[in-house]
């Protein structure tokens, strides 16, 4: 296996830097996927509890200068590791005004993703700053729980509203219930709700808009009007939330 890469794109550094942050918030691990003409983080959390699923693509061409890997085989000509999210967000804090990033494959006594940071000095020479992080080769008869999730035909599909508002807003409900209700209708409007014994509070988005391809999956029937609704543990919405640096983009 190997695998190298390189960024010199100060915009595309940076989102692939925000990516990474992101991540790291919403996992202390995530999966890598490396094929071709594309990289993968992979979250798949199957806690009976609930947890974060995630698949975020990446197209080589939209980041990448340098572009080189070979997979397991052939065959199978993709690589998937493991490692620890914030390591890789540690080592890309590094990259703020940096002329390039490189990535690669390495064997250090262990196997790692090698993060190598060309950054300017001073004296406009430049110095390269190293990370090594250590990864966990998967091996290919454990790839099969690793792929692109399906996603269901949803009944009502709704534009949110102002990331930063809406978490405002959520957090503040956490201090009352663990859990709150989301209605949207076709419409454009969109509630949180939560209801305990002693308080019901809501709170209303007017104007959302609803995306034009809802309509190819949602019934021709449906009353504009009526609301869907659904349960959730305001955790891990807010846990959701925190991505928002990438997701207003």
């Amino acid at each position: 296996m190997k695998f190298r890469a390189k960024i010199v794109d100060a915009a595309c550094l940076n989102q692939f830097t925000r990516v990474s942050n992101m991540i790291a918030k919403l996992s202390k691990t995530c999966t890598l996927r490396i094929s071709p003409n594309k990289l993968n983080f992979i979250l798949s959390d199957k806690l009976a509890s609930g947890g974060v699923s995630m698949w975020c693509e990446l197209e080589q061409e939209n980041f990448f200068s340098e572009f080189q890997m070979e997979g397991v085989s052939a065959e199978n000509n993709e690589i998937y590791l493991e490692l620890t999210s914030e390591n890789l967000s540690r080592a890309l804090k590094t990259t703020q005004n940096a002329r390039s990033l490189k990535i690669k494959l390495t064997n250090k006594h262990f196997p790692c993703l090698t993060i190598s940071v060309e950054l300017l000095s001073v004296s406009s020479s430049s110095r390269i700053v190293t990370h090594d992080i250590p990864i966990t080769i998967i091996p290919r008869r454990l790839w099969k729980d690793l792929q692109e999730p399906s996603v269901p035909d949803s009944d009502v599909s709704i534009y949110l509203p102002v990331l930063k508002t809406m978490r405002s807003v959520v957090e503040k409900m956490k201090n009352i219930s663990n859990h709150l209700i989301i209605e949207a209708n076709l419409n454009g409007d969109l509630n949180l709700k939560i209801e305990t014994e002693l308080v019901c509070i809501t709170t209303h988005f007017k104007d959302l808009g609803n995306p034009s391809l809802a309509s190819e999956n949602t019934s021709q029937n449906r009353n504009p009007e009526e609301m869907a609704e659904v349960q959730i543990d305001i955790k891990k919405l807010l846990q959701f939330l925190a991505g928002q640096q990438v997701l207003y983009i």
